[in-house]
């Protein structure tokens, strides 16, 4: 997909070659544009006046929900835009579990996953705590291929099991979770909540055909704008949720026996939108579907495999679970390793130094056995096949080097 690189204006100024589109994508000119076009022309308030200039930017936010909703196989109303994908996942667990979870309820979670998925959880159980209701956190395992372990989740699962949330991508292992077979025997009433930070914009991705009633997506990891996300939340849990930002265009009436909501997705939006924000995600998502997620999917898998395979010869590398493991070719444009005799930090410093940008440490893992002290490599659309050459021939060269 080289000529696609002259979509992004910051590759074209950068000698560095960036390998840390897991962390953040680049920018395509379209989205740089609308941010741009927003500040520079009719600035105004969504939904806060009847004038034109708020009036079209109201009905502009609205379209970009209902394209949102196309990519992901949901319906607008079920698509609510949040601060980012930390705070769709807050956005969860204080507008459902405050008001759902009882005394001796239990969620299943992975301290794998990045922390964003983790804390939430822990700070729902102490809030609730102080309540005098008592809910568990069920930690469940991963496959030595960075899998969620679906038998192990089946063999934790109990009658007072309320929710299971699952990272679709890992944003470490590189490893997709369905669970899909698992879901099938699963008692209905368990909700499912999946992580898809890193499988939005990367991945193909249906919640619907995913089984979700909760999903979240990060923009600045889908060619938007930092600052702006997505949660989306399946019809069946509307009536179960309450408004935990009350505020301006909240959602909410004002009734004698308090606030009531008035209906989604905006109950669970209260206060100024991002506007600039949701606005460069829709033109994220344009660009998005011009390249087509199942093209995208590809040019990542290739590269996937490409990496893998340069790597795994290596003298000193261990690959960390993930597709490098796996017994068929498969690859989503996250690959992380560790090298014997140099830590991740200062092979990472080595590795800029020589023109390559990549991720290092423990990646905002809770648990400290995963991943922890790992260089991560993650690509897309703007990534070539001579980017990932001649970064493993600079491993190489520091991996003889180091020994």
């Amino acid at each position: 997909m080289r000529a696609g690189r002259a979509l992004f204006p910051a590759l074209a100024e950068a000698a560095e070659t960036y390998l840390d589109s897991a962390s953040t994508t680049q920018k395509p000119l379209p989205v740089i544009e609308s941010v741009d076009r927003y500040h520079r022309s009719r600035t105004a308030n969504a939904g806060r006046g009847g004038y034109g200039w708020a009036t079209v930017l109201d009905r502009e936010i609205e379209s970009v929900r209902a394209r949102t909703a196309r990519f992901v196989g949901a319906r607008p109303e079920e698509v609510v835009f949040t601060s980012g994908a930390t705070a769709a996942l807050n956005a969860i667990a204080l507008a459902w579990g405050l008001s759902e979870l009882a005394d001796g309820d239990e969620i299943l979670y992975s301290p794998h996953d990045h922390s964003a998925n983790v804390y939430p959880w822990l700070r729902l159980r102490d809030v609730l705590a102080r309540f005098g209701r008592r809910v568990r956190l069920i930690p469940y395992r991963v496959t030595a291929l960075g899998e969620a372990d679906a038998a192990d989740i089946a063999a934790r699962i109990t009658p007072r099991t309320r929710l299971i949330t699952v990272c679709h991508l890992h944003h470490v292992f590189g490893a997709v979770s369905t669970l899909q077979q698992l879901r099938a025997r699963v008692d209905p009433a368990i909700l499912w909540c999946f992580d898809c930070s890193q499988s939005g914009g990367h991945l193909p991705l249906d919640v619907t055909e995913l089984g979700a009633d909760f999903a979240v997506l990060s923009a600045h990891k889908m060619f938007g704008a930092p600052g702006t996300g997505v949660l989306y939340c399946a019809r069946r849990v509307h009536e179960r949720l309450t408004t935990f930002l009350p505020g301006g265009s909240s959602g909410v009436a004002v009734t004698d026996s308090g606030l009531r909501p008035t209906g989604m997705p905006h109950q669970l939006e209260g206060g100024t939108h991002n506007i600039p924000g949701i606005l460069a995600l829709g033109a994220a998502l344009e660009v998005l579907e011009e390249f087509g997620m199942s093209a995208i999917a590809e040019h990542n898998r290739l590269l996937t495999r490409q990496l893998i395979e340069g790597l795994r010869p290596l003298p000193g590398l261990r690959l960390l679970p993930g597709p490098a493991h796996a017994d068929r070719e498969i690859g989503y444009g996250i690959v992380s390793f560790a090298l014997d005799g140099i830590g991740a930090t200062d092979l990472g410093f080595v590795l800029a130094e020589s023109g390559f940008l990549v991720r290092t440490g423990a990646h905002c893992v809770p648990a400290r056995d995963a991943g922890a002290d790992s260089v991560r490599v993650s690509t897309h659309v703007y990534t070539t096949g001579d980017d990932i050459d001649r970064f493993v021939r600079c491993v190489a060269t520091i991996a003889s080097e180091v020994r």
